[in-house]
């Protein structure tokens, strides 16, 4: 299907049901076909508006001629649940969806066919698809958290609607070159992005003295690398695990910047970790009350002009000590109180709002974002986690894509990371640098596992961050790190998952144009069920 005007048209009020038109009462939907896209636009003065619902019924030219298979995004990241289905009429697919023939696996393309469906990134709503046998259904959200956003006047710009359909290519490729339509200012690190987290083997029990031993170790497997690793300090600085406040460290980390001057002496770049939003034991000094989410006081509303310029202060400290990553978490839970996993449709529950009704949850996420971007300046990359992606596409470097991955047992690994990898690899350098999360090794994890895990990181052109417990690796293991940090450090590889449409752990991949298998799973099988 190419783009052209919905043959159906619905706007919801809050208070008011649906209403199948352009207009009612104040309220007032434009739409305009340029430069082959759909702009979605809305205007409205006193009477909030609550969603807008676009249909598009299939022509008998439009109807693919034989069968399909379906996928779509996620709100803020995957959490092993990415995957190719039939038809699902009431399957809500966040941002975009993809309909296509065939399979990647084939050796020929020739008559294969990808129907793309998306909006630009940066929208004004949260946008939904739905795809059935007979059309595609966009549903944009334009609510103000769980509430209908006020406009007053203004006009909204909700979505730009982009179409396409792409011929005797693979799936992957379709999706890839359909990403790039949607985004036109991804913001990209200048250089590839690699280096060590000490989150999955410490889990925020580390100090000062740790990160110090952890930096010499990287910086000597990366010996003779002129584009140096990060070294990527996670959750465990702060007086407060998770927690504000982000003026100081603890008593393991007694000088912030003490820290980044040792680790930038060692010639490795720093990075810190942060929660913007967290104010859970409420004892951040001065905060008024409507600067707390209507939703759950222990979390700062981004809308209100207190907590933007907390944001801006705690970015410019951070930068000030002389960070020069600083990766931001927990905003899409903190602001919604809710794991995407768990919301397909919608992600804010009904009967709350943030500070300025007057502005869409899109849109105040989009600023929070941007004045992250702004504060850090041009030298400090962001790598955002528990961010919404297609909001984020622009204003991070890096975008955590899914659910973490694990030191603790190996299947957290198989089943969310190489999920996340194969499926949004489609997004890497086209809305941001993609980053399946890390590598870890430590006693608890096979390293015959952990080492194929690392290898397909290293050779997949996306960030690599390995997560390396002191003593955890014997000899090979050591030498595949230092070899898997090196290809990291030039992300020159191009690999593509070939069995993703069966598959939601794909074995099978395209490597350089050379077909490789991981087998992801111990001989005993899943592990995921223990009686």
């Amino acid at each position: 299907m190419n783009i052209r005007m919905p043959d159906m048209v619905s706007m919801y009020l809050e208070g008011a049901g649906r209403f199948d038109s352009l207009r009612h009462e104040d309220a007032k939907i434009k739409l305009n076909l340029e430069n082959s896209r759909l702009h979605v636009r809305l205007v409205a003065d006193t009477t909030p508006v609550r969603f807008i619902r676009l249909r598009w019924n299939f022509t008998s030219a439009e109807m693919p001629s034989e069968p399909v298979r379906i996928t779509g995004d996620c709100w803020e990241r995957g959490y092993g649940n990415l995957e190719w289905r039939g038809i699902v009429a009431r399957r809500c697919m966040p941002w975009v969806c993809a309909a296509s023939t065939g399979s990647d696996m084939a050796l020929d393309d020739t008559g294969r066919i990808t129907y793309c469906y998306g909006v630009r990134v940066r929208s004004g709503a949260m946008c939904f698809w739905q795809y059935d046998d007979t059309g595609v259904t966009l549903w944009l959200d334009v609510r103000c958290g769980g509430a209908g956003v006020k406009l007053g006047g203004r006009e909204l710009n909700a979505a730009e609607v982009v179409m396409a359909e792409y011929k005797n290519i693979k799936a992957f490729d379709a999706m890839h070159a359909f990403y790039r339509t949607l985004c036109s200012d991804v913001l990209l690190p200048s250089k590839p992005v690699y280096g060590f987290n000490n989150w999955y083997y410490a889990y925020g029990n580390s100090s000062h003295s740790d990160i110090i031993r952890d930096t010499r170790w990287l910086s000597d497997l990366c010996r003779g690398i002129n584009n140096r690793p990060f070294m990527v300090i996670d959750d465990g600085w702060q007086p407060n695990k998770t927690d504000w406040p982000w003026d100081r460290g603890n008593e393991r980390f007694p000088d912030m910047k003490a820290l980044a001057d040792e680790i930038k002496a060692l010639d490795v770049h720093p990075g810190l970790w942060v929660r913007y939003l967290a104010n859970r034991q409420q004892k951040m000094p001065g905060v008024p009350e409507e600067a707390k989410m209507m939703r759950d006081h222990q979390f700062l509303d981004p809308s209100h002009p207190f907590v933007r310029d907390h944001v801006i202060d705690v970015t410019r400290r951070i930068v000030d000590w002389g960070y020069q990553l600083i990766k931001h978490d927990f905003s899409t839970f903190d602001m919604f109180g809710v794991w995407g996993l768990y919301r397909q449709d919608m992600l804010a529950e009904d009967g709350w709002h943030f500070y300025d009704q007057s502005r869409t949850s899109a849109e105040i996420i989009v600023d929070f974002y941007r004045v992250i971007r702004e504060a850090a300046g041009e030298d400090t990359l962001i790598l955002g986690c528990d961010v919404i992606g297609f909001l984020a596409a622009g204003l991070v470097h890096l975008n955590r894509t899914g659910y973490d991955t694990s030191g603790r047992e190996w299947e957290g690994t198989r089943s969310a990371g190489v999920n996340t990898l194969a499926f949004h690899m489609t997004q890497e350098g086209t809305l941001y640098g993609a980053d399946a999360d890390c590598a870890p090794f430590t006693s608890k994890v096979p390293q015959k596992m952990a080492l194929k895990w690392l290898d397909i990181l290293a050779k997949s052109g996306t960030a690599l961050f390995v997560s390396p417990e002191p003593g955890a690796l014997d000899t090979e293991g050591q030498d595949a790190l230092r070899a898997a940090l090196a290809r990291g450090s030039e992300q020159r590889d191009v690999l593509k998952p070939l069995d993703w449409m069966e598959n939601t752990c794909p074995r099978v991949y395209d490597l350089n144009g050379t077909r490789v298998t991981y087998d992801w799973l111990e001989p005993q099988g899943v592990d995921s069920f223990r009686p």
